[in-house]
């Protein structure tokens, strides 16, 4: 059998700072309000507007969250 060779790779610098999201609610809404006014389709106009709403409130708020976490980062992640 024959050997591999050893593949070096370089740790991350000490110190380095890896971003994570912060947990957030807002995804899980924006899929109720939108299984909601697919569901609503078929069951009544109420539930269509109900789960757009819904839909579209949580869709603005995780966007403006995520570009306020993107313009928090260092500069060197731009």
């Amino acid at each position: 059998m024959s050997e591999r060779p050893v593949v070096e790779t370089e740790a991350a610098p000490p110190g380095e700072h890896i971003h994570m999201p912060s947990s957030s609610i807002i995804p899980f809404l924006n899929a109720i309000g939108l299984a909601c006014a697919i569901v609503g389709i078929t069951e009544g106009l109420f539930l269509v507007i109900a789960g757009l709403v819904l839909f579209l409130s949580t869709a603005v708020v995780w966007i403006r969250d995520t570009v306020r976490e993107v313009n928090d980062l260092p500069l060197e992640h731009h």
